[in-house]
């Protein structure tokens, strides 16, 4: 059974907050005998307002200007109704006022979908992935600033444009204190965490059209830096004056022999260190990027870095397996790390991760499913992208080939005589 609603519009003044004359102007919108006033922002001189007609009297200028002002609201409001109507939604007075005021669905920002997201996310993701997206909104910020002259803008009016527009912005863009203006991975980054802002609205339907659906990100192939078996080696033997250097030395040369990230050895602590079903002491922890759980068999090497630091003066005060440190400092020291011990490569924190992957363990034949889950890979994709770079690993699983196909060769050969001779 169809509900009828009843819907009536009335205009009225504030007369009893009269001020030198003047009332402040509202409209009643009544539905279903439930009723909302909207401020209509504008004022009215007491003397010409007609109560009973609702409207003012006269055919003065100022008295028609507002007459046909009453006559634009009223269209306005009926047409919200109709639309809401046609559409077979719930008609409700606070509906129909939130609409007019531009604060419905349809009138949403592209700040509101960023507020919302960044609220939405504030206690799910890793620190390090939020203040990434804060940099991301930042660049909005400056790109509609700059470009569009404006603050914010209706999410109606994103568009394919729009992100051709930032992506360009974004790839002449220099940002304050970086060598250098932004690459072309750097930009995908950004462009792909405004799509996930983006796609979020379009899920919640404050969007009616998905602006992304014809875009797609083009990546630069890159090859992931690591440490071969030699630089490796001489990070691990040398000898470092300077006790800072050292701490940072080993530092990444146990992350190289678990593959344990920076924000993850940080907080590592006795807790986290288990007899795993070897009898071996193992580390079990939660990525906390990804909060998938690892565990992760101690190497010998690693273990006695963590005998090392068991009775650490900084160890004691921080209750972790190794001093804290932070990221920017550890990357700073780390450039003098390499250059005392003759690495040429920029070594960054996380190249020990990538050594771990690849010279620690596939190298030395470690399937790489049992790599994946070391890391605390989510696909079995991700690892694979280290087995492509280790050239070392082609070229002795083909050299093992080589010496397969030939002992088959050499046998074939050796049942064919066999064979002649029998006869």
């Amino acid at each position: 059974m169809r509900t009828k609603n009843t819907f009536s519009i009335l205009f009225w003044a504030d007369q009893k907050n009269t001020k030198n004359d003047q009332a402040l102007l509202y409209a009643r919108i009544n539905v279903n005998q439930k009723r909302v006033n909207i401020s209509l922002k504008r004022k009215v001189p007491v003397s010409i307002w007609n109560p009973q007609l609702k409207k003012v009297r006269g055919n003065s200028a100022k008295a028609q200007q507002i007459n046909q002002y009453l006559n634009q609201v009223d269209s306005q409001l009926f047409q919200i109704y109709q639309d809401l109507k046609y559409r077979n939604q719930l008609i409700t007075a606070q509906l129909i006022k939130a609409t007019f005021l531009g604060e419905g669905e349809n009138h949403k920002t592209l700040n509101d979908i960023i507020k919302y997201h960044s609220n939405k996310i504030k206690n799910v993701l890793a620190p390090g992935t939020i203040i990434n997206f804060k940099i991301t909104e930042n660049y909005i910020t400056k790109f509609l600033e700059q470009k569009r002259k404006t603050t914010d803008i209706y999410l109606k009016e994103l568009d394919y444009k729009f992100i051709c527009d930032f992506e360009n912005f974004l790839h002449g863009f220099w940002p304050k204190g970086h060598p250098k203006a932004m690459g072309q991975n750097t930009v995908m980054k950004h462009i792909q965490r405004l799509r996930k802002i983006i796609t979020l609205a379009y899920h919640l339907e404050w969007l009616q059209k998905d602006p992304f659906i014809r875009w797609k990100p083009t990546f630069e192939k890159t090859e992931r830096q690591f440490l071969s078996s030699n630089e490796l080696s001489n990070l691990e033997t040398y000898h470092y004056p300077v006790q800072r250097l050292e701490r940072v030395r080993d530092l990444f040369i146990f992350s190289c022999y678990t593959g344990i990230s920076y924000i993850d050895i940080m907080q590592l602590s006795e807790d986290n260190i288990h007899k795993g079903i070897d009898g071996n002491n193992w580390i079990i922890t939660k990525r906390q990027k990804t909060k998938t759980p690892v565990k992760i068999p101690l190497l010998v090497k690693a273990q006695e870095l963590v005998d090392k630091y068991k009775n650490h003066p900084m160890t004691q005060i921080s209750d972790t397996l190794f001093p804290v440190i932070t990221n920017e400092k550890l990357n700073f020291y780390l450039k003098e790390v390499a250059e005392a011990c003759g690495i040429k490569k920029n070594l960054t924190f996380h190249m020990a991760r990538h050594t771990f992957a690849t010279t620690v363990t596939l190298t030395n034949g470690v399937p790489i499913e049992t790599v994946s889950k070391l890391l605390g890979h989510t696909k079995l994709t991700t690892t694979q992208i280290y087995a492509k770079v280790i050239e070392r690993k082609v070229s002795d699983d083909m050299n093992a080939l080589r010496t397969i196909l030939k002992q088959n060769k050499e046998n074939s050969e050796l049942t064919k005589r066999h064979s002649t001779g029998s006869n």
